[in-house]
């Protein structure tokens, strides 16, 4: 079993900061990549950020520059810190972990997510 936990989401006004954490744990022999999706209400989820093993980082263009991913490796841990925050950012916010699985004669990825935290952005 792999356990995906998110947290430090909350109510913020515009222009305001957030950081959110990450933490995978569990049967996990190795992580491809770590990431955050998020779902505005009444929309689908969309990937906001998301960093590979190599450290090599995505970003969803409504979000750069003003988002920043990180990661911890030796812990299985992502972050994501969230400045100059707007109103059209509000969504639940979701970690993905992201992990390879031999298997089948092939090697699969599985993807883990975290029960979502919710971002409000709002006067």
């Amino acid at each position: 079993q792999v356990q995906v936990v998110e947290s430090g989401g909350g109510l913020v006004q515009p222009g305001g900061s957030l950081r959110l954490s990450c933490e995978a744990s569990g049967r996990i022999s190795g992580l491809e990549s770590l990431g955050w999706f998020r779902q505005p209400p009444g929309k689908e989820r969309e990937v906001v950020a998301d960093m590979d093993n190599s450290g090599s980082r995505v970003y969803a263009d409504s979000v750069k520059g003003r988002f920043a991913i990180s990661r911890d490796f030796a812990k299985n841990t992502v972050y994501l810190q969230m400045n100059s925050l707007k109103p059209e950012d509000t969504a639940v916010y979701y970690c993905r972990a992201r992990a390879p699985r031999v298997g089948g004669g092939g090697i699969w990825l599985d993807d883990y997510w975290g029960q979502g935290t919710q971002v409000t952005v709002s006067s």
